[in-house]
């Protein structure tokens, strides 16, 4: 009996030996973003063993790490009935409620985790820190300062300075950020995540060249290592994009990268999304409608896929079936649904009102309009490039459509392009007064004033901005403004000199400023008007409106 007693508990022994290096595999492969292999080992585990509460636990972070929150929370419930280490699936749900912005419930969850903690335990600290930082909405000031109680009990361990990396790098702090990352990789070589993280930091500061040779080293070390193409393939990325001579290339080499970190990793749907994310950044359309519709094999159902196959759809051309698809998708009301959707469905209809003999439908014009200003209240940023939309409009004369969408294009004050999108919404508002049949629309005019004068502010040595003003205050029956503004541009082209002075088109507004600026005082000052169009014929004797108005007041 003492024998098979004592062959029971050697039995156990190895089984717990067992599990614990399959834990700690799982751990690897979800540290090398090799999600599919995780949840294999993790599944194994939890199904041969529910007693082990930090399998569970992990098992719910994959399920979050790929969006799919509702196993995720049927893990870690179920992680809550097991006898080992069940408290951690506490920290799961409390990163559940961060997630639905509900704070006070996610402590709750915290402070039950905490109460199982030993005198000497750590780990716990650092899963909640992992929670916050990634919760939908991070918050880096409180991974902080739970990471310091971490610190207070195993200062030099390495997962504790590798977290506190990541929550100094989150809270914009590069600093101690590379502190920490430093330490950690000097605490645990084997720890290449931390070595990786250096190349990041590089990456933020712009250090291209840099972030490169740090990669490279890790490279060297582990060359299997995935994580670390995904990060070459964002650095050329974002290297292409600040250096345009070398995008092509740069791009390509971004491309080429990220197909083997998804070598290395898997080609779960799951990373799927994410190359289709990359792909996205990078402009390859044809290459993301071909993983869209791999996406689609593997799982028909997930919505998510609709919004590929709508961006690929819109920018390869086929308006119909990127209409369809991005309907679809954000009227399915699970889906979490962002600017750039509410963008490309704005983009598809607005190309799709454009009828073959240059007219528009207004009504699927005006549903493209709204998305599109949806879109750009949502990310401001957007707003950059939409004015070359409004450029053709323009260049084909439907100004009011025009004006629709350089009003969109004005939303944001930071775009490189604001003072010209400005300047387009003045000048459409104005000659869609100012066409025939025209009925004025005082207030669209006072907001192409509104635009005139966003460009006088920031450029205030651009003239014409200055006529195109003066001409929209004499629309709405402003005299003195409208003088005010012919003045203004008198004066800028008079400082330019004779040179400018001498030119035909300068020569021509100078003359309908005196002109218009003398019939604006024929009724309160003839003297000022007749000045103004004897200035006039200094410039044009021959002028006939001048001429005919002088003998007028006379």
């Amino acid at each position: 009996m003492r024998k098979i007693k004592f062959l029971s508990i050697a039995f156990l022994a190895s089984v717990s030996i067992s599990q614990a290096q399959d834990i700690s595999q799982a751990k690897k492969a979800i540290d090398a973003e090799q999600y599919e292999n995780a949840k294999v080992t993790l599944k194994s585990i939890v199904k041969s063993n529910p007693s082990e509460g930090e399998a569970f636990f992990l098992l719910g972070n994959v399920y979050l790490f790929q969006n799919i929150a509702d196993s995720a929370k049927i893990a870690y419930n179920d992680g809550l009935k097991a006898k080992d280490q069940a408290h951690y699936n506490y920290i799961g749900l409390g990163q559940i409620s961060l997630n639905e912005n509900n704070l006070a419930e996610a402590n709750a969850k915290f402070e039950l985790a905490k109460k199982e903690m030993r005198k000497k335990d750590f780990q716990e600290y650092v899963y909640i820190a992992r929670a916050y930082m990634n919760a939908d909405n991070p918050n880096y000031k409180n991974a902080l300062a739970t990471l310091d109680l971490a610190k207070e009990r195993n200062a030099q361990e390495p997962q504790v300075l590798l977290a506190m990396g990541d929550a100094y790098y989150g809270d914009k702090n590069q600093n101690d950020a590379y502190r920490c990352y430093r330490d950690a990789f000097q605490a645990d070589n084997t720890l290449i995540r931390a070595k990786m993280q250096l190349g990041v930091l590089l990456k933020g500061a712009k250090a291209y060249t840099e972030a490169v040779a740090a990669y490279d080293d890790v490279i060297a070390i582990s060359p299997n290592y995935g994580p670390v193409y995904r990060e070459l393939a964002e650095t050329y990325y974002l290297w292409g994009n600040n250096q345009p001579a070398k995008y092509d290339q740069y791009i390509q080499k971004a491309l080429s990268y990220y197909e083997k970190y998804m070598s290395l990793t898997d080609y779960s749907l799951a990373s799927r999304m994410r190359h289709a994310d990359f792909l996205i950044l990078a402009k390859d359309y044809k290459a993301l409608e071909i993983e869209a519709n791999k996406m689609k094999q593997l799982d028909k159902v997930n919505p998510r896929i609709l919004r590929y196959l709508g961006y690929s759809a819109y920018e390869n051309g086929n308006i119909d079936s990127a209409i369809e698809s991005l309907n679809t998708f954000i009227n399915t009301g699970s889906n979490k649904i962002i600017a750039q959707d509410y963008m490309y469905l704005g983009l598809a209809k607005l190309k799709k009102a454009s009828k073959a003999d240059d007219t528009l439908d207004l009504p699927v014009f005006n549903e493209a309009v709204a998305l599109i200003k949806k879109a750009v209240e949502m990310e401001p940023s957007l707003a950059t490039d939409i004015g070359d939309m409004g450029k053709k409009l323009y260049e084909q004369k439907m100004f009011k459509e025009a004006s629709a969408i350089f009003e969109i294009a004005t939303m944001n004050k930071e775009s490189k392009n604001y003072l010209l999108d400005n300047f387009y919404l003045g000048n459409s508002i104005y000659f869609d007064n100012t066409r025939s049949g025209a009925v004025k629309d005082t207030i669209a005019l006072q907001k192409a004033d509104v635009a005139f004068g966003n460009v006088i502010e920031a450029s205030p040595a651009t003239q014409d901005v200055y006529i195109y003003r003066a001409r929209t205050q004499s629309l709405l029956d402003n005299d003195e403004l409208m003088i005010k503004y012919y003045q203004q541009y008198i004066d800028i082209v008079t400082q330019k000199g004779a040179e400018e002075l001498a030119k035909s088109s300068v020569k021509s507004k100078l003359i309908e400023a005196y002109n218009t600026m003398a019939a604006g005082y024929a009724n309160t000052d003839k003297a000022k008007a007749l000045e103004y169009f004897n200035k006039t014929l200094a410039l044009d004797p021959t002028n006939a409106y001048a001429t005919q108005s002088i003998n007028a007041l006379k």
